[in-house]
């Protein structure tokens, strides 16, 4: 899979689980525009990307295509702190 086609399925999927999955009380639903790539690589026929919306709800969505087994697999993550920690020489 191409990486831009792979990209574009990325954002796909995470609008859809979005969607599926939001609180309905929310009464909110994202677009592909509510998301962007954070980070992605293309290894052979492997792809890796990091997504992320536009939502101020701290999740995260990594999706690695095994392109051996024509595979997606997806895993969402939600931050729970960003903690500064100060080391000294």
């Amino acid at each position: 899979m191409g990486n831009d086609k792979f990209l574009e399925l990325c954002k796909k999927i995470i609008v859809d689980y979005f969607n599926e999955h939001v609180d309905t009380t929310n009464n909110t639903k994202i677009s592909v525009d509510n998301t962007f790539i954070v980070w992605s690589v293309k290894v052979l026929q492997n792809n890796k990307a990091l997504v992320s919306t536009t939502m101020p709800d701290g999740m995260y969505y990594e999706l690695t295509y095994n392109g051996d087994k024509k595979e997606l697999y997806l895993d969402v993550y939600k931050k729970w702190e960003n903690k500064c920690i100060k080391i000294e020489d």
